[in-house]
């Protein structure tokens, strides 16, 4: 019988062991919206092409609430948000990566008297960001914070920056050295701060200076999340919102450039590659331009080298990699594969669905996808993902199905893949026989 009880101990540790390998043994961090660069890509990842409820799911933790904020992840923790569906109680989640145990459940606010917040949104969709020990959460103008991520305890807030969002609130905030940046683009006042990360205490806050031709606040309001480049060896924020995105010293909010545009709402996270900068423009009808890096003042009549409005979504971040654009528009079920260089299609497909997650573009060699190029995810609201090919050549590789949809944009760790759906949160694994 002791021997039996030692055999089944072995064997279970073993096995669990086993199971969490691939997760502890390449483990990564998705610390921010959109990975540890802001761009949707993953490296080197050998993450499941297939999955359901019954297949590859190495556990599923439901989420109490409702939230839209996407996981984020640092070491063995996985961080999230979450609000009371009538936007009277703020929660920060964090759940065990390795099993999906909740560590830790903290209502971090209380609103008695939250705004009007449309039906497609939540109170808690702007994404945490991670560092070694802390973890910084947001949930617009009602209240900014800064917390232990061991031990759960709160080491500052802020509440006292006003700003009615309209819709609910959006963007998410980024770390840039010893700064937390926030934006605060709302239909009454629009700006951006800069937090001391340590204490809470503003660095610097610069209102917007655009112009945008009406006094209908909903049309000034936006969602984005800023994201920094280095060009020409020094940092800039690059920074967009309802009309015009900006171009900024991270360090004290002054402006470098900007380029102008008719639409509003922004909501996609702006990307880079080859000294182009990739810069959506939002409701009504999004347009991608692609903006060549360098210059001062207004560059919209010079730096501007092509814009595309076919199949660009409003809500969805675009994936730039290697000369390509993966973009999936709205509604309509269209996803996209545009060039880089000159904004043309190399294809359009109709794969089905509606999108407000963003694309997630994985990179490994396999041999199901066309030159080792890697392959993209998108995530729809029903709960369908569909797995391409990250080529010029449209192939579908898989078509998966989770019980709900995705709101959020998904995250990579390791092996894993991080899914939230509108009511739970998945570690998808390839699992062996």
């Amino acid at each position: 019988m002791i021997r039996t009880w030692l055999f089944l101990i072995v064997f279970s540790a073993f096995w669990l062991g086993w199971q969490t390998l691939p997760l502890a043994g390449q483990q990564g961090n998705w610390p921010q919206f959109l990975g540890p660069n802001g761009n949707g890509q993953a490296a080197s990842a050998k993450l499941p092409f297939q999955w359901s409820e019954k297949e590859n799911v190495a556990w599923k933790t439901p989420i109490h609430g409702q939230g839209w904020s996407s996981p984020v992840i640092w070491e063995d923790q996985v961080w999230l948000t979450t609000a009371k569906e009538d936007g009277t109680e703020f929660y920060a989640l964090c759940v065990d990566r390795r099993n999906g145990k909740m560590l830790h459940d903290i209502k971090v606010f209380d609103e008695n008297e939250p705004r009007f917040k449309h039906a497609f949104n939540s109170y808690a969709s702007p994404t945490p960001v991670l560092e070694a020990g802390r973890v910084y959460l947001h949930f617009g103008s009602y209240g900014t914070a800064a917390m232990d991520s061991r031990s759960g305890k709160v080491l500052w807030k802020r509440r006292d920056l006003e700003c009615d969002h309209f819709r609910g609130p959006g963007s998410s905030p980024i770390l840039y050295g010893d700064l937390l940046i926030v934006h605060y683009d709302g239909a009454d006042v629009q700006y951006i701060v800069a937090f001391n990360k340590n204490t809470g205490q503003t660095v610097w806050k610069k209102d917007r200076d655009v112009v945008y031709g009406t006094n209908n606040g909903d049309i000034k309001k936006a969602y984005c999340t800023p994201s920094i480049f280095r060009i020409d060896g020094k940092d800039q924020l690059i920074s967009p919102t309802s009309k015009a995105t900006l171009a900024l010293n991270p360090s004290n909010g002054e402006e470098v450039w900007r380029v102008t545009y008719g639409e509003f709402s922004a909501t996609a996270r702006p990307q880079y590659e080859n000294g182009v900068f990739f810069i959506n423009t939002g409701f009504s009808k999004a347009q991608l331009l692609a903006v060549k890096a360098g210059g001062t003042g207004d560059v919209t009549q010079t730096n501007v080298l092509w814009s595309t409005k076919k199949a660009i979504g409003s809500k969805p971040s675009q994936i730039v990699v290697d000369g390509l654009i993966f973009s999936a528009a709205d509604k309509g079920g269209v996803v996209a594969c545009i060039d880089a260089a000159t904004g043309e299609h190399h294809w359009t497909e109709r794969i089905g669905g509606e999108f407000t997650a963003s694309p997630l573009y994985v990179s490994r060699k396999s041999e199901v996808s066309e030159k080792g190029k890697g392959q993209v995810y998108f995530f729809d609201q029903k709960g369908n993902t569909t797995v391409v090919s990250a080529s010029s050549d449209f192939k579908r590789l898989a078509v998966n199905q989770l019980a709900d949809g995705c709101m959020a944009s998904a995250a990579v760790s390791g092996d894993g893949l991080f899914v939230r759906t509108k009511s739970a949160l998945y570690c998808l694994l390839e699992m062996s026989p």
